[in-house]
């Protein structure tokens, strides 16, 4: 058993993390994997567990919160109309495929690769953040046939090499096919439960040494941090909300895509080694 001081430091980290995580998602309406994964990361290696799996923990407990607060968003939108269903069915498909094979390559790599590939994707996401344009397109529609078969499962593939759910790749990539962005939002929760089930089930059954794993875990899984941060997210995220409708959200989100970019280049320099 783990000492009592160890758990009740781990205990306050993970309500710290989750409390900030529902309050940004809430304002900015962004999941809260790509906040999760270097929060948990800093969180767990500063406790000692810095181990070359730990990346994996991170990516699997993330999509494991995940699971859950996107299937309460799809729901929630659902009961709005505002799910488009012939794109969930017609990308679902591919986006689970994907998600699988993500697994399968995170489950190979050191934790110094997947802090790079973390790193590279995360200053990406918040440059499209930052300067991204609601004007910009691609085409007119969402696309089908090989285009979306080649697409889908890419958008699967690198939420898992990250930890995230289906908002970071899937509303910018709606968004860019003319799809309103409040459609684009809803349907991309359910992009959120397509990458996370299939995921979490891989990450599950992964066999990571004891020594270097925070109590609880399972495969892969944090379970103290599974439930602490579902149950902050739940109180936290209302708080955002209400926020959001009481202040202009863009200048606050170039603020937090100014944080990604910071965050995701820290990952960068560490896993190069300075």
């Amino acid at each position: 058993m783990p000492e009592l001081s160890m758990m009740l430091m781990m205990l306050a980290l993970l309500l710290s993390i989750g409390a900030v995580a529902g309050v940004i998602a809430g304002l900015l309406g962004v999941g809260g994997g790509i906040i999760l994964v270097p929060a948990f990361f800093y969180a767990f290696s500063g406790l000692g567990y810095d181990s070359p799996q730990l990346m994996q923990i991170c990516l699997a407990t993330s999509l494991a919160t995940i699971i859950v607060t996107s299937l309460r968003s799809v729901l929630s939108h659902n009961k709005k109309g505002a799910v488009d269903w012939a794109i969930l069915r017609g990308w679902a498909p591919g986006i689970a495929v994907g998600a699988v094979l993500g697994v399968l390559v995170a489950s190979m790599l050191r934790s110094v690769v997947l802090q790079g590939i973390f790193g590279v994707l995360g200053v990406t996401v918040g440059l499209y953040l930052a300067f991204g344009r609601a004007r910009w397109r691609l085409g007119d529609a969402m696309p089908g046939g090989i285009v979306r078969a080649a697409i889908s499962p890419v958008v699967g593939f690198l939420s898992v090499l990250m930890g995230i759910g289906g908002g970071s790749f899937g509303v910018p990539l709606m968004t860019l096919f003319n799809t309103p962005i409040h459609r684009a939002v809803a349907t991309a929760a359910g992009f959120g439960v397509l990458i996370a089930v299939p995921s979490v089930i891989g990450f599950l059954l992964l066999d990571i040494p004891a020594e270097g794993k925070p109590p609880y875990t399972i495969g892969a899984v944090n379970l103290p941090a599974f439930a602490v941060i579902i149950a902050m997210t739940l109180i936290t995220a209302p708080w955002g909300v209400r926020l959001a409708h009481a202040m202009d959200p863009k200048p606050l989100k170039r603020v937090f895509a100014l944080f990604i970019i910071l965050v995701a280049s820290n990952m960068l320099r560490k896993a190069a080694g300075f």
